[in-house]
């Protein structure tokens, strides 16, 4: 079996137990001769995945891979063949998000040298997040009172607890993953655990406070290779590089940007900080636009 009929095969197998598991919690009674199809489906599948996943293990061995490495490989492997790279981004980026609430609790930041600065840029945002989670725990309250049923009850309340969680995994990995100016005077901009781009100082041309308030989303690249990273829709610094950077999209796609427009607190601070192994003096005179990029 190719890894692409072992992917057809798992995404096949879920709905089915889904479907099983709903009836079931539904109170529905299902056939024996339905249930025992089902579950022979589901060995058959797993059968044929254990087979693929031990060849792959026993080629690796033969290889002259020890057994630890091997099985890291094999089960690598599987999931880049059965899980599209967009879940698996997700997947990561939430890890990431729930793990930046620990660092928050204990008042730590990620990757942030020493001798480095720390760009803030929850400003605009935090007031929406709080209002969000507090919105949350309304409906959540109102949900409990309304709804009748045990089961609907609980799985709804897990269901709101887990997003109340994850507002605030959002909110905390923004706080604990600042921008981060080098003391070599590179760059590296964030959002949260969504976004991450390292710009060498040897490529930065020049940095300049500028407000502009951008339509769209967070990310936006324009056809010109400008990169906006709005934070609640505006930008506070805008910085020239001699030519292009490369950038990953939260969901993988790749792109490339020749200026770099984002958001910071204390603007006029991280271009002091962007400009000061530079000989040219920094502009920290704030300049308004709108919307509309030029």
């Amino acid at each position: 079996m190719s890894p692409r009929a072992a992917r057809a095969a798992v995404w096949a197998m879920l709905p089915t137990e889904i479907a099983l598991l709903v009836c079931g919690t539904a109170g529905l009674r299902i056939p024996g001769a339905v249930l025992v199809g089902a579950e022979a489906l589901v060995s058959t599948v797993l059968a044929l995945e254990a087979v693929i996943l031990w060849r792959l293990y026993a080629a690796r061995r033969r290889a002259g891979a020890g057994r630890w490495n091997a099985a890291q490989d094999v089960v690598r492997d599987a999931l880049r063949a059965l899980v599209p790279v967009v879940a698996r981004r997700l997947a990561a980026h939430e890890i990431r998000a729930l793990c930046s609430l620990g660092l928050w609790v204990l008042r730590r930041r990620h990757q942030v040298p020493e001798g480095a600065l720390a760009v803030a840029y929850t400003g605009p945002q935090t007031a929406m997040m709080y209002g969000l989670l507090f919105v949350s725990v309304i409906e959540t309250a109102l949900l409990a009172i309304v709804i009748p049923w045990p089961l609907v009850h609980a799985i709804l309340l897990i269901v709101d607890g887990y997003g109340l969680v994850l507002v605030l995994a959002l909110h905390a990995s923004c706080v604990v993953r600042p921008h981060v100016v080098g003391s070599d005077g590179s760059l590296r901009i964030r959002y949260g655990a969504l976004f991450e781009l390292w710009v060498p100082a040897a490529v930065i041309a020049g940095a300049r406070v500028e407000r502009r308030y951008p339509d769209g989303p967070l990310l936006r690249l324009h056809t010109d290779g400008v990169l906006d990273l709005a934070v609640g829709s505006q930008t506070t610094v805008t910085v020239e590089l001699s030519e292009p950077v490369e950038f990953v999209r939260p969901l993988g796609a790749k792109g490339f940007a020749r200026t770099l427009r984002f958001h910071a607190d204390h603007p006029c601070e991280t271009v002091t900080a962007l400009t000061r192994l530079r000989t040219d003096p920094p502009s920290c005179v704030a300049r308004g636009h709108g919307g509309a990029h030029p």
